[in-house]
C-alpha cells in the first residue's frame, strides 16, 4: 500500500473524512429540502424581493461568513438587488455601521449549531436599529438557539440542512456547502443548476482522493489560495480550512487573482505552493490564467495548482499534473463552482493535518480554539436607537 492510500485508510474512521466523503449525497438531500419548502419558501421572499428599497443582508461568523461572500455578486447580479455580505462579528460589535439606514432589509443568517453567541445577537440587534426586517435562517442544527428564537416567529423562515450536514468534526466541512447551495437554491431555484451534476463533479475529485494525498507526502510551509469574484471567497474559506485542521502549523494566505500583487505576494518563499481556483467565465477566467502563469514562473510549475472546469477528454496542458479539471460544470456561475472546488481544499487540509501528527476531528486538543466558539461577551448597547414601529411605513 503506498503512503497516499496508507493515509486515506488512516483516515476513514474521522467525522472529518467522513463528513468530506458524504457531501454529494447530503447536496442531493438539500436540493430536496428546499425543493419541498418551496411553495412556502415563495410565499415568504416574493413580496419582498418586489420591494425596489429592499436590502439582503448574508450574515454568519467565520466559515458561515464566507457563505455570503461567495454568494453575494451572483445573488446581487441575478436580482438586481442590493446583497452585501456582512459578518456577524462585525455587525456585532460595530451595528451603526452596518445598519446605518433604516431600510427595509432582509437578513439572511448562516450558521452550522446556531449557538455562537453573535448568531442571535446579529439577529436582535438588526430588529432594534430596522424597523421592517425579516430573517431567513439557514443552519444545520434544529436543537440550536437560532432554530428555536426564530422556528415559530412572523416575519421569520428556517431552513434546516440535513441532520448529516451538522458536523460532529472541528472544521466545517458538510456544513459550509449545503448551507452555500442552499442560499443559492433559495433564491436563484435551480433552473439555474443540476445538482446531480455537481455532486457528480465532486466524485471526481473524491475518486481522486489518494492523489490529493500524495500532495500532503510534501507539507507545505506556506500555502496560498486566489480566486476572483465569488472565488475569492472561497479562497478565504480554503486558507481557513488549512489553518484549522493543521492548527496553524501551515501558514495559509488567501487573496483575489488580481490582488495578489499588490503587495501580499511577498507571503511566498522557496516552499510555498499556490492553489488557484479558475473561474469559468472566460473573461474573469483570463485574469486567473495570468497570475497561474506568472505564479509558475516563480515558483515552478508543480509548485501552482489549478481546480478549473473543462471539458471532459479534452486537451491537457503542460502542466496537467498540476491541474484540477472538472467535467460538466462549464455552463455555471462561480458561485456554483464553489460548492465543488472546496473539496479540494477540504481533501488536502485534511491529508495536511494527519501527514502532521495530528487528530483532524479535534486539532486543538488543549481548547485554544472551539468547534462552538467561545469566550464571546455580548454587551449592551449604549444609547441604541430604537426603531420608530408607528411610524408610517414605506408602500
Amino acid at each position: 500500500m503506498s503512503d497516499a492510500a496508507a493515509l486515506t485508510a488512516d483516515l476513514s474512521s474521522t467525522a472529518t473524512y467522513r463528513e468530506i466523503i458524504q457531501q454529494p449525497d447530503v447536496w442531493r438531500e438539500t436540493a430536496r429540502i428546499v425543493g419541498a419548502q418551496r411553495p412556502t419558501l415563495d410565499d415568504f421572499l416574493a413580496p419582498l424581493l418586489r420591494r425596489e428599497d429592499l436590502r439582503v443582508v448574508l450574515t454568519g461568523a467565520g466559515t458561515s461568513a464566507f457563505i455570503g461572500q461567495i454568494a453575494a455578486p451572483s445573488l446581487g447580479a441575478r436580482l438586481g438587488r442590493r446583497v452585501e455580505a456582512v459578518a456577524t462579528t462585525d455587525l456585532v460589535s460595530h451595528p451603526g455601521a452596518y445598519l446605518p439606514q433604516d431600510v427595509p432589509t432582509l437578513l439572511v443568517s448562516f450558521a452550522r449549531s446556531g449557538d455562537s453567541p453573535e448568531s442571535t445577537a446579529a439577529t436582535e440587534l438588526a430588529d432594534r436599529f430596522l424597523g421592517e426586517v425579516s430573517h431567513l435562517i439557514i443552519t444545520c442544527n434544529p436543537e440550536g438557539a437560532l432554530n428555536r428564537a426564530h422556528k415559530a416567529r412572523p416575519g421569520s423562515f428556517v431552513l434546516l440542512m440535513p441532520e448529516r450536514s451538522h458536523d460532529d468534526g472541528f472544521a466545517m466541512t458538510s456544513s459550509f456547502t449545503s448551507m452555500l447551495l442552499a442560499v443559492l437554491l433559495a433564491f436563484r431555484g435551480d433552473d439555474d443548476v443540476s445538482v446531480d451534476a455537481l455532486a457528480g463533479a465532486a466524485e471526481q475529485l473524491l475518486a481522486q482522493r489518494t492523489r490529493i494525498a500524495a500532495l500532503a507526502d510534501c507539507v507545505p510551509q506556506r500555502l496560498v489560495y486566489l480566486g476572483g469574484g465569488p472565488l475569492a471567497g472561497l479562497a478565504r474559506e480554503a486558507a481557513l480550512k488549512t489553518l484549522e485542521l493543521t492548527a496553524g502549523r501551515v501558514v495559509a494566505y488567501h487573496d483575489s487573482s488580481l490582488g495578489f500583487r499588490h503587495g501580499p505576494k511577498a507571503v511566498l518563499n522557496a516552499h510555498s505552493l499556490a492553489v488557484v481556483f479558475r473561474s469559468a467565465d472566460p473573461y474573469s477566467g483570463a485574469y486567473d490564467e495570468d497570475i497561474v502563469e506568472e505564479l509558475r514562473g516563480t515558483l515552478g510549475r508543480s509548485r501552482v495548482l489549478t481546480v478549473s472546469v473543462g471539458q471532459a477528454g479534452g486537451p491537457q496542458s503542460a502542466s496537467a499534473s498540476a491541474d484540477w479539471t472538472l467535467a460538466g460544470l462549464e455552463a455555471l456561475d462561480d458561485a456554483y463552482l464553489a460548492v465543488v472546488y472546496i473539496v479540494f481544499a477540504q481533501l488536502f487540509a485534511l491529508y495536511c493535518s494527519a501527514a502532521l501528527g495530528l487528530t483532524p476531528d479535534n486539532p486543538f486538543p488543549r481548547g485554544d480554539v472551539n468547534r462552538v466558539v467561545k469566550g464571546v461577551t455580548i454587551h449592551p448597547l449604549i444609547d441604541a436607537p430604537a426603531p420608530d414601529c408607528a411610524a408610517e411605513r414605506r408602500p
